[in-house]
Protein backbone atom coordinates (compact mmCIF):
# COMPACT_ATOMS: atom_id res chain seq x y z
CA UNK A 1 0.00 0.00 0.00
CA UNK A 2 1.73 3.06 -0.98
CA UNK A 3 1.79 6.51 1.23
CA UNK A 4 -1.08 9.04 0.59
CA UNK A 5 -2.55 12.34 2.29
CA UNK A 6 -5.82 11.43 2.71
CA UNK A 7 -7.67 10.64 5.57
CA UNK A 8 -8.77 6.86 5.78
CA UNK A 9 -12.13 6.63 6.30
CA UNK A 10 -12.21 3.44 8.65
CA UNK A 11 -16.14 3.53 8.70
CA UNK A 12 -16.44 3.28 4.79
CA UNK A 13 -13.96 0.97 4.47
CA UNK A 14 -15.72 -1.62 7.20
CA UNK A 15 -18.50 -1.23 5.21
CA UNK A 16 -17.26 -2.29 1.92
CA UNK A 17 -15.47 -4.82 3.05
CA UNK A 18 -18.61 -6.33 5.29
CA UNK A 19 -20.86 -5.76 2.02
CA UNK A 20 -18.26 -8.25 -0.09
CA UNK A 21 -18.28 -10.65 3.27
CA UNK A 22 -22.26 -11.27 3.11
CA UNK A 23 -21.93 -11.71 -0.58
CA UNK A 24 -19.39 -14.48 -0.16
CA UNK A 25 -20.58 -16.22 3.41
CA UNK A 26 -23.54 -18.12 2.81
CA UNK A 27 -24.27 -18.15 6.63
CA UNK A 28 -24.32 -14.46 6.46
CA UNK A 29 -26.63 -13.68 3.23
CA UNK A 30 -29.61 -12.51 5.47
CA UNK A 31 -27.68 -9.57 5.97
CA UNK A 32 -28.89 -6.28 4.40
CA UNK A 33 -25.63 -3.93 4.85
CA UNK A 34 -27.54 -1.01 4.32
CA UNK A 35 -29.05 -1.13 7.55
CA UNK A 36 -26.30 -1.17 9.19
CA UNK A 37 -24.54 1.74 10.97
CA UNK A 38 -21.08 1.54 11.53
CA UNK A 39 -19.54 3.60 14.11
CA UNK A 40 -16.22 3.82 16.15
CA UNK A 41 -14.87 4.85 19.63
CA UNK A 42 -11.92 5.12 21.46
CA UNK A 43 -10.58 2.23 24.03
CA UNK A 44 -9.83 4.12 27.29
CA UNK A 45 -6.69 2.51 27.48
CA UNK A 46 -4.09 1.22 25.51
CA UNK A 47 -4.33 -2.20 26.80
CA UNK A 48 -4.55 -4.72 23.69
CA UNK A 49 -7.31 -6.95 25.97
CA UNK A 50 -10.59 -5.52 26.00
CA UNK A 51 -13.46 -4.37 24.24
CA UNK A 52 -12.73 -4.79 20.27
CA UNK A 53 -15.92 -4.27 18.90
CA UNK A 54 -20.22 -4.96 19.29
CA UNK A 55 -23.08 -4.95 17.71
CA UNK A 56 -25.73 -3.28 19.14
CA UNK A 57 -29.58 -4.97 17.72
CA UNK A 58 -31.71 -1.19 17.57
CA UNK A 59 -34.93 -3.41 18.25
CA UNK A 60 -36.16 -5.37 20.72
CA UNK A 61 -36.68 -9.02 21.46
CA UNK A 62 -38.02 -10.84 18.20
CA UNK A 63 -37.67 -7.44 16.48
CA UNK A 64 -40.66 -5.83 18.40
CA UNK A 65 -40.31 -2.17 18.18
CA UNK A 66 -41.36 -1.49 22.30
CA UNK A 67 -40.65 -3.93 25.63
CA UNK A 68 -41.99 -3.32 29.08
CA UNK A 69 -39.76 -3.07 32.01
CA UNK A 70 -40.94 -2.51 35.73
CA UNK A 71 -44.58 -2.11 33.77
CA UNK A 72 -43.52 0.80 31.37
CA UNK A 73 -43.26 0.39 27.80
CA UNK A 74 -40.04 1.79 26.17
CA UNK A 75 -38.39 1.35 22.68
CA UNK A 76 -34.77 1.14 21.42
CA UNK A 77 -33.66 4.80 20.05
CA UNK A 78 -33.97 4.34 16.11
CA UNK A 79 -31.57 5.74 13.82
CA UNK A 80 -31.96 6.57 10.08
CA UNK A 81 -29.93 7.33 7.34
CA UNK A 82 -31.44 8.69 4.22
CA UNK A 83 -34.90 8.43 5.48
CA UNK A 84 -34.29 4.57 5.77
CA UNK A 85 -34.28 2.99 9.45
CA UNK A 86 -31.26 1.18 11.16
CA UNK A 87 -31.25 -2.55 12.54
CA UNK A 88 -27.98 -2.44 14.27
CA UNK A 89 -25.31 -0.40 14.82
CA UNK A 90 -21.45 -1.88 14.76
CA UNK A 91 -18.85 -0.42 16.71
CA UNK A 92 -15.35 -0.98 16.23
CA UNK A 93 -13.11 0.09 19.48
CA UNK A 94 -9.92 2.09 18.75
CA UNK A 95 -7.00 1.73 18.05
CA UNK A 96 -7.72 -1.64 19.64
CA UNK A 97 -9.56 -3.50 16.98
CA UNK A 98 -6.53 -2.39 14.15
CA UNK A 99 -3.76 -3.52 16.61
CA UNK A 100 -4.70 -7.09 16.73
CA UNK A 101 -3.33 -9.87 13.69
CA UNK A 102 -4.84 -10.15 10.95
CA UNK A 103 -6.41 -13.15 12.24
CA UNK A 104 -8.17 -12.19 15.01
CA UNK A 105 -9.81 -8.60 12.95
CA UNK A 106 -11.29 -11.02 10.82
CA UNK A 107 -12.13 -13.12 13.88
CA UNK A 108 -13.71 -10.27 15.69
CA UNK A 109 -15.56 -9.20 12.20
CA UNK A 110 -16.91 -12.65 11.80
CA UNK A 111 -18.12 -12.76 15.27
CA UNK A 112 -19.59 -9.43 15.42
CA UNK A 113 -21.71 -10.35 12.12
CA UNK A 114 -22.62 -13.59 12.93
CA UNK A 115 -24.99 -12.21 16.33
CA UNK A 116 -27.05 -10.72 13.78
CA UNK A 117 -30.17 -12.67 13.69
CA UNK A 118 -31.47 -14.63 11.02
CA UNK A 119 -34.43 -13.17 10.47
CA UNK A 120 -32.49 -9.83 10.47
CA UNK A 121 -35.16 -8.06 12.53
CA UNK A 122 -33.17 -5.93 14.42
CA UNK A 123 -32.60 -8.46 17.32
CA UNK A 124 -29.46 -10.69 17.99
CA UNK A 125 -28.87 -14.52 16.89
CA UNK A 126 -29.90 -16.31 19.94
CA UNK A 127 -28.72 -20.00 20.95
CA UNK A 128 -30.34 -22.79 22.51
CA UNK A 129 -29.10 -22.83 26.85
CA UNK A 130 -27.87 -20.86 29.09
CA UNK A 131 -25.49 -18.54 27.20
CA UNK A 132 -27.80 -17.69 24.49
CA UNK A 133 -25.47 -15.14 22.51
CA UNK A 134 -22.00 -17.27 22.57
CA UNK A 135 -23.43 -20.91 23.13
CA UNK A 136 -21.41 -22.51 26.07
CA UNK A 137 -18.00 -21.76 24.47
CA UNK A 138 -17.32 -18.39 23.34
CA UNK A 139 -13.70 -20.04 22.46
CA UNK A 140 -15.66 -22.48 20.08
CA UNK A 141 -17.51 -19.66 19.14
CA UNK A 142 -14.52 -18.15 17.94
CA UNK A 143 -12.84 -20.96 16.46
CA UNK A 144 -16.48 -21.54 14.50
CA UNK A 145 -15.37 -17.38 13.40
CA UNK A 146 -12.24 -18.72 12.42
CA UNK A 147 -13.56 -21.31 9.84
CA UNK A 148 -15.88 -18.95 8.37
CA UNK A 149 -13.01 -16.43 7.74
CA UNK A 150 -10.93 -18.99 6.16
CA UNK A 151 -13.72 -19.74 3.80
CA UNK A 152 -14.76 -16.08 2.49
CA UNK A 153 -10.71 -15.65 2.44
CA UNK A 154 -10.77 -18.36 -0.13
CA UNK A 155 -14.10 -18.03 -1.99
CA UNK A 156 -13.27 -14.90 -4.24
CA UNK A 157 -12.85 -12.49 -1.80
CA UNK A 158 -11.51 -8.42 -2.52
CA UNK A 159 -7.72 -8.44 -1.51
CA UNK A 160 -8.26 -4.61 -2.40
CA UNK A 161 -11.20 -4.16 0.25
CA UNK A 162 -9.55 -6.13 3.69
CA UNK A 163 -5.44 -5.38 3.01
CA UNK A 164 -6.28 -2.40 5.19
CA UNK A 165 -6.85 -5.20 8.17
CA UNK A 166 -2.66 -6.13 7.28
CA UNK A 167 -1.79 -2.54 8.80
CA UNK A 168 -2.01 -1.59 12.40
CA UNK A 169 -3.25 1.99 13.78
CA UNK A 170 -0.03 3.49 13.90
CA UNK A 171 0.81 2.05 10.36
CA UNK A 172 -2.52 2.80 8.62
CA UNK A 173 -2.05 6.71 10.59
CA UNK A 174 1.51 6.93 8.89
CA UNK A 175 0.15 5.67 5.45
CA UNK A 176 -2.71 8.20 5.54
CA UNK A 177 -2.13 11.25 8.27
CA UNK A 178 -4.71 10.52 10.24
CA UNK A 179 -7.65 7.67 10.70
CA UNK A 180 -11.66 9.14 10.66
CA UNK A 181 -14.27 7.10 11.50
CA UNK A 182 -17.96 8.45 12.69
CA UNK A 183 -18.39 8.11 16.73
CA UNK A 184 -21.82 7.06 17.04
CA UNK A 185 -23.26 7.19 21.10
CA UNK A 186 -24.75 3.99 22.33
CA UNK A 187 -28.56 3.64 21.81
CA UNK A 188 -30.55 4.40 24.76
CA UNK A 189 -33.88 3.12 25.93
CA UNK A 190 -36.54 5.70 25.65
CA UNK A 191 -39.95 5.20 27.45
CA UNK A 192 -42.85 5.70 25.36
CA UNK A 193 -45.78 7.99 26.01
CA UNK A 194 -48.82 6.00 26.33
CA UNK A 195 -52.22 8.24 25.76
CA UNK A 196 -54.48 7.80 28.74
CA UNK A 197 -57.44 5.56 28.41
CA UNK A 198 -60.31 7.19 26.61
CA UNK A 199 -58.24 9.72 24.62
Amino acid sequence: MTKTNRPFDFCGQVRRLCADVVRHSDALRHIDVSRLLFGVLQARSGRRHGLQARVTPLRCHGGALTRRRHDVPYQVQRFFVDGREMLYLVTFCLPRFLDQSFDDKFITLFHELYHISPAFEGDLRRHNGRCALHTHSKRLYDSHMAEMARAYLSNGADRQLHEFLRLNFGQLQQRHGAVVGVMVPRPRLIPVAVAPPGF
